[in-house]
């Protein structure tokens, strides 16, 4: 179960879900393509040879092999481990895995919402989202996917959730 399933309030219901976007793994895999590409070129290449120079080429070659998989492995837990969900009630954020770092706003505490794209960034469906709560300090979040569509949430259930809205309950 994730955090923002775990930390509903009775009567909220999540309405849009978001967080980083692929391209965050981007880094990651070119670094494990060369690490593990020239690992295995290493322990391939050492193969054939006989000796103790082989024998530290191929140790070589498979701990680049590692190292390229650790990196994958990192940058998927990390895009993994952020959430970011719209609920009926709230604006609720997690970063984080192994410590955590979690922004939960009341929609009627959300002063505003500025989203950051650079040019790829709009060519790529990513961008940064500044989140500011009513008397807080901006909290920016890079590399969020479809950055313009949550800002569009947020504010559409800001509207919802306000008295004088028909539908408001």
């Amino acid at each position: 179960m994730s955090y923002v399933e775990k930390n509903l309030i009775p009567g909220e219901t999540v309405l849009y879900r978001t967080g980083l976007h692929w391209i965050v793994l981007l880094v990651p895999v070119l670094i494990a393509i060369c690490f593990a590409g020239g690992g295995l070129a290493m322990a391939f290449g050492a193969m054939g040879d006989k000796g103790h120079g082989a024998r530290t080429m191929a140790t070589a070659g498979v701990i680049l092999v590692i190292l390229g998989v650790a990196s994958f492995f990192i940058g998927t837990l990390r895009r993994n481990a952020t959430e970011i969900a719209v609920s009926n009630k709230r604006v609720l954020i997690k970063t984080g895995f192994a410590s955590r770092r979690t922004i939960e706003l009341l929609l009627l505490q959300v002063e505003s919402i500025v989203v950051n794209e650079s040019l790829a960034g709009r060519m790529f469906g990513y961008g940064t989202v500044i989140v500011r709560g009513t008397g807080g300090t901006p909290e920016p979040f890079d590399k969020i996917a479809n950055p313009l569509e949550f800002r569009r949430q947020v504010q559409h259930q800001i509207e919802l959730s306000r008295p004088s809205h028909p539908l408001a309950s």
